[in-house]
C-alpha cells in the first residue's frame, strides 16, 4: 500500500482554490507529470464524472480514467481509478487558513504486479512530485491574485 499526503498554504480563498484545483482542465497547468486531461462525461464536476488523463511517470506514458466518487464543494474532492498496474485514489481537501486556504493532496493505492516491488520506491518519489505540484498550484493562484 502506498499512501502519500502533502499540504500547502495558499493565500487565496478556499472557493478559488477548490474551483481551480477541481477543474480537470487545469490539471496539466499545475501537475508536473500530467500532459492532458479530457472530460469523458462533460462538465460540471459531479459524483460519477469521468475524466481521462495522460501522464509521464518514470519515463513512461500512463493513460488512465478517474471517476469522482465524493464531492463536497469547496471542501473535498475524491477521485479513483482502478486501471493499470497502480490503482489510485486522489483526494483534495481545502480548509480555511486565516489569510487563505490550507490544501491537502493525498494519493493512496495498492500496486499490482511489478508495481508491488516499485511501490516501496514510489512513496518518496510521489511525495516529492506532489509537493512540487502543490507549490505550482500555489504559485499560479497567488500570481493571479490582484496586488494591493
Amino acid at each position: 500500500m502506498v499512501d502519500v499526503q502533502t499540504e500547502v498554504h495558499i493565500r487565496v480563498s478556499r472557493a478559488e482554490v477548490a474551483a481551480f484545483a477541481g477543474n480537470p482542465g487545469n490539471a496539466p497547468r499545475w501537475y508536473g507529470n500530467i500532459t492532458s486531461a479530457a472530460w469523458l462525461t462533460g462538465p460540471p464536476l459531479v459524483v460519477g464524472s469521468r475524466v481521462a488523463f495522460s501522464a509521464r511517470f518514470l519515463g513512461r506514458t500512463l493513460d488512465y480514467t478517474y471517476e469522482v466518487v465524493k464531492l463536497m464543494p469547496k471542501e473535498r474532492l475524491v477521485m479513483r481509478t482502478n486501471q493499470g498496474p497502480f490503482p489510485m485514489q486522489t483526494t483534495y481537501t481545502s480548509s480555511d487558513a486565516g489569510d487563505g486556504t490550507f490544501m491537502t493532496l493525498r494519493n493512496n493505492g495498492e500496486p499490482r504486479g511489478f508495481s508491488v516491488v516499485a511501490g516501496v520506491l514510489m512513496g518518496p518519489m510521489m511525495r516529492r512530485a506532489m509537493s512540487k505540484d502543490l507549490e505550482n498550484l500555489k504559485s499560479i493562484l497567488e500570481s493571479q491574485r490582484p496586488h494591493t
